[in-house]
Order: C-alpha cells, then structure tokens, then sequence
C-alpha cells in the first residue's frame, strides 16, 4: 500500500513538472513520414507567453519560430530564434513548396 502511494506521488510530481514546462517531443515516426516536415528524426515544440508557438531542436536547443506571435517576439527582440526555414523541408510531391507545418501547429497550440 505505501509503496503504491510513493508511486502515485512520484507520479504525479513529474507530470506536474512536465505539464508546467509545456514541452512536448514529436517525432517523424509518431506524426509518419509523408506529414513530417523537418530534417530530423524529432523536434520539441512549445507554446510561450501570448500564445507564441516554437519548433525546439533537440539536440541543440536552438528554438524556431512557428507562428506569427513568436516571429514577432523575435523581431522585437523578446526572443533569441532561428528562422524556420532552416529544418522545414520541401514537399516531395511539390519542389520548392514547403511542407505544410498545420499539424505541428496544432500540436503545440494545444499546450497553450
């Protein structure tokens, strides 16, 4: 019974710490491959202040812009970000087209 309780708490205080961080991982195998629009195997995403939405690189940290309110953040400084375009790759079906960042984008609104 104890050890059933230290569980649930140890539980619950790292999904506490988890939901306060609103980080999540995404990876091209979980999204699937014909969606997936970045040049790694997964990326972090994040949504800060005023509903400012973020593509994390994992292995770096560097952090890119997804929305309009975080590429405003960074224009006005508020904010250290790479442009976007520098993971985002081109459609497969479409040369020069970008692939579509909708599902990345509701993802990480949903951590709003």
């Amino acid at each position: 019974m104890m050890k059933k309780m230290i569980f649930s708490l140890l539980l619950l205080s790292v999904s506490g710490t988890a939901l306060a961080a609103q980080v999540i991982t995404v990876s091209r195998f979980e999204v699937g491959k014909d969606k997936w629009a970045f040049n790694r195997e997964e990326v972090m995403l994040t949504c800060r202040e005023g509903n400012a939405l973020y593509v994390i690189n994992p292995s770096t940290l560097v952090q890119y812009p997804l929305n309009d309110v975080a590429q405003e953040q960074v224009k006005a400084g508020k904010t250290q970000a790479q442009p976007l375009s520098i993971i985002q790759v081109d459609s497969p079906k479409q040369p020069g087209v970008k692939m579509s960042l909708a599902p990345f984008i509701e993802r990480a609104d949903k951590l709003c």
